[in-house]
C-alpha cells in the first residue's frame, strides 16, 4: 500500500523535516508541501492525497480550523490528520476533529514513523480482505482510539454503537465493557459498510444481522432496547420489509 501525502507548516524548518522523513518512507508519496493551510485548502481537492501531516498553531488559519473546514470538503471520507505541534494542551480537541495521530515536537524519524505506521494499519483496514474464498465471505476492522491506544475491531464483534454526549460506545458481542472513543457517531457512521449497519436514532447505530427482534418503535439487540428516531422510521420501515 502506498499513501499519497502532504505537509502544512508554517515554520520552514519544521516544514522540510516533515518533507524529507515522508520521502525517507517507503510507502508514503509526497505530493505536496505547504507553508500556510490556506494555500493548502486551495488545492486539496485538486489532489489525491490519503494523509496530511498538518501543523496547528499556524496564522491566517490554524489546523484546527483547516480540519474542520477539510470535513466538509469532497475529501472527508478518504482522508486523514496526523497532527504535529509543539502545544500538547491540542490533543483532546485533535481527538475531537477525528485526527488518526498526535506527534508533538520536537520528534524525530523513529516516532514520525510510528505514526505512519499507524496510518498505513487504518488505511489497510479500510480495505474489503478476503476471508474465506469459497464462500466469497468479506472481513473488515475498524480502527478506534480509546484510552491513547488504537484499537482493531472486527466489524463482525460489533453489536450495537451508541453516542454519550462527546463520546462513542461501542458494545460487543460477548463482551460486558463497551469500547468508549472520544469521536462522533457521524464519524463511525461513515466508515461502516451500508450493508451491514443502520443508523436508526441520532444515538444509535445497529449491526443489521445482530438484531434479535423488532418491536414497533424500537430494535432488541441481545438484550438491549434500541428506540427509533423520528427521522430514521424510512430506514426503519425498510428493515421490516426485509424481516416480513
Amino acid at each position: 500500500m502506498n499513501l499519497n501525502c502532504i505537509a502544512i507548516d508554517d515554520e520552514p524548518l519544521a516544514l522540510g523535516l516533515i518533507s524529507n522523513y515522508i520521502e525517507k518512507t517507503s510507502f508514503l508519496t509526497l505530493v505536496g508541501s505547504y507553508g500556510s493551510a490556506i494555500e493548502a485548502l486551495d488545492v486539496l481537492d485538486k489532489l489525491s492525497v490519503q494523509l496530511i501531516f498538518l501543523d496547528i498553531y499556524m496564522p491566517e488559519l490554524t489546523g484546527m480550523e483547516f480540519s474542520k473546514l477539510m470535513a466538509q470538503s469532497n475529501q472527508k471520507n478518504t482522508c486523514r490528520i496526523v497532527f504535529t505541534t509543539a502545544f500538547n494542551q491540542f490533543a483532546i480537541e485533535g481527538y475531537q476533529v477525528d485526527a488518526l495521530y498526535y506527534l508533538l515536537k520536537p520528534f524525530n524519524y523513529n516516532e514520525f514513523l510510528q505514526a505512519a505506521n499507524k496510518a498505513k494499519s487504518y488505511f489497510e483496514s479500510m480495505e474489503t480482505l478476503p476471508v474465506d474464498q469459497d464462500k466469497g465471505k468479506k472481513e473488515r476492522y475498524l480502527y478506534i482510539k480509546s484510552d491513547y491506544k488504537l484499537i482493531r475491531i472486527d466489524l463482525n464483534d460489533i453489536a450495537y454503537i451508541e453516542s454519550i454526549k462527546d463520546y462513542v460506545k461501542i458494545h460487543l458481542l460477548n463482551k460486558e465493557q463497551a469500547i468508549s472513543s472520544l469521536t462522533t457517531l457521524k464519524s463511525i457512521e461513515e466508515r461502516l459498510p451500508e450493508a451491514d449497519f443502520i443508523r436508526i436514532h441520532r444515538s444509535f447505530i445497529i449491526a443489521v444481522n445482530k438484531i434479535d427482534a423488532l418491536g414497533r418503535n424500537s430494535v432488541y439487540v441481545g438484550s438491549a432496547e434500541i428506540p427509533v428516531g423520528d427521522l430514521y422510521r424510512e430506514s426503519f420501515k425498510k428493515l421490516l420489509n426485509q424481516w416480513a
